[in-house]
């Protein structure tokens, strides 16, 4: 079946970067049908840098609303039967179209395909860390229980078929942070999972990335889940202890990294309300801040 990619770049005053995330489409080694870049509302140089490219670039520029509102966006003006997103800063390795797309080749149940991820410092270049512990099936579960496939997100990995936009809705725009979580739960509900287990995409970090705010993933996690269990299903309702000692968790070890001991302390007591289990791995935190001091 010949397949007809859309890519949706949204970019809010990251000129800077756009050229490299652009030129990084344009090198795929599968046909990219149309670029889609969402401006939402920048101040810098981002509609000449864009102008640059010519046809091979659609332009839309709409009010500052957000990034879920500015793929929602990029959604609409699309025409691709698969619909892919890049974030602005971010970079595509030139054989990731092909090797996502030819997921949806052998397996019809898949909604969405993602991949592993390469995380590297933006003034260096040097390699931060790896993402590649991902899973692949009927992953809603999984995700839910924010255990192994939590890793899972559209971010610049996912390729996703456009008739899934018709059936779970597109992004959240209330959602100013986890709407990838939000989107791929989502999905996870309705379509099997595809992963292709090769660093595909990296991800650039220079300081302002929102996966960095944990309060805002916080606020943003209740939001996601207060829709997740707002449900009569039982098999569900029945993750929902689970989840939420393990969402916790997880918020707890990521105020104990920055150094935020109160919101540690408070993290943790929710975890362990929801999973009492959970009180042994909170002990050992203070050990490792311990082990982490210079003799």
């Amino acid at each position: 079946m010949n397949r007809r990619v859309s890519v949706i770049i949204p970019t809010y005053n990251y000129g800077h970067y756009l050229s490299e995330a652009v030129n990084s489409v344009l090198s795929q080694t599968f046909p990219i049908d149309e670029i889609i870049v969402v401006d939402d509302g920048s101040t810098d140089n981002t509609e000449e840098t864009v102008r640059t490219f010519g046809d091979k670039v659609m332009y839309v520029r709409k009010e500052n609303a957000g990034l879920s509102a500015a793929r929602n966006t990029g959604i609409e003006h699309s025409t691709g039967d698969l619909v892919a997103f890049l974030d602005a800063d971010d970079i595509w390795y030139p054989e990731k179209t092909e090797k996502q797309v030819a997921l949806f080749e052998v397996d019809e149940e898949i909604g969405m395909t993602y991949s592993c991820v390469r995380e590297f410092e933006s003034d260096t270049g040097e390699t931060i860390t790896t993402w590649c512990e991902g899973k692949e099936g009927w992953l809603a579960d999984d995700l839910l229980r924010f255990e192994g496939a939590a890793v899972i997100a559209v971010g610049s990995t996912g390729l996703i078929r456009r008739d899934v936009f018709e059936k779970v809705g597109k992004f959240d725009m209330e959602l100013r942070h986890s709407e990838d979580w939000d989107l791929s739960y989502r999905i996870s509900r309705e379509f099997k999972i595809g992963f292709v287990r090769e660093i595909l995409v990296d991800y650039r970090n220079h300081g302002q990335n929102m996966h960095k705010n944990v309060a805002a993933m916080e606020c943003a996690m209740d939001h996601c889940f207060r829709k997740a269990f707002d449900t009569d299903d039982r098999s569900i309702l029945s993750l929902r202890n689970r989840s939420y000692g393990n969402l916790y968790s997880v918020l707890a070890g990521s105020y104990f990294h920055l150094g935020n001991y109160w919101d540690f302390a408070r993290c943790s007591v929710k975890s362990m309300w929801s999973r009492p289990g959970n009180l042994g791995s909170f002990l050992s935190f203070p050990l490792r801040r311990l082990r982490r001091k210079p003799m």
